[in-house]
């Protein structure tokens, strides 16, 4: 049986083993690599989902997403949207019903891609809306995956350069990382809604007020 908490005290979270994705990571720069790669993910029963973007230190200024990361269970996709933008493969693969896409806080993404583009969003699974339903209120990407599995996901990461030239190894693994654990989290979630095989422990004090951003 396994324990989960309504909020997640963020202060455990630094002594967590340390979940990474262990596939293969392929870098797309060009649109005929983007065509490639949506063929692949296009055969796919499952994907998960997320976006980077480049810090901005600069009040009031907003910089365009700059990664689009689509993992399988075991390949992630790097797509460097400042270099190729939404090209036509990437657009049928945001809009396509025919695979299972899973995104955290999906909306957000969403509305930093159509800034590049216009597109029509069909096939997502919102993570946050449904972990709810588990009765989970710490519903950001670190403390999910924490309180789901017990492992830490590094957001160390998160503020460096996505507009970099060459993407950076740990900047490579903490992209794929993060989608490939949409994959996980909605299996894990599927499971646990089916079997029921979970406690939820309600924590009532204050002490996750302050979200770890996803």
């Amino acid at each position: 049986m396994k324990k989960l908490y309504s909020k997640y005290d963020k202060t455990k979270i630094k002594d967590l083993p340390r979940a990474l994705f262990k596939g293969r990571i392929i870098v797309v720069l060009s649109e005929s690599e983007a065509k490639k790669a949506v063929s692949y993910l296009m055969k796919a029963d499952i994907l998960g989902f997320d976006t980077e973007t480049r810090p901005s230190f600069k009040k009031g200024q907003q910089n365009k997403v700059s990664l689009l990361q689509v993992s399988t269970r075991d390949t992630c996709f790097l797509f460097r949207l400042n270099r190729i933008g939404l090209c036509p493969a990437i657009k049928k693969l945001l809009e396509t019903k025919k695979v299972k896409k899973i995104g955290l806080s999906w909306d957000d993404d969403i509305r930093s891609l159509k800034a590049l583009g216009d597109f029509n969003p069909q096939g997502f699974f919102e993570l946050q809306q449904h972990m709810q339903e588990l009765g989970i209120e710490d519903i950001s990407l670190a403390k999910l995956y924490a309180n789901i599995f017990e492992q830490r996901i590094s957001k160390r990461e998160q503020l460096s350069n996505w507009e970099a030239d060459v993407l950076s190894a740990k900047q490579q693994g903490y992209a794929a990382t993060d989608a490939w654990a949409c994959i996980m989290l909605y299996e894990e979630y599927m499971r646990l809604k089916t079997t029921k095989e979970y406690v939820l422990e309600v924590i009532n004090d204050n002490v996750n007020d302050n979200e770890i951003n996803s």
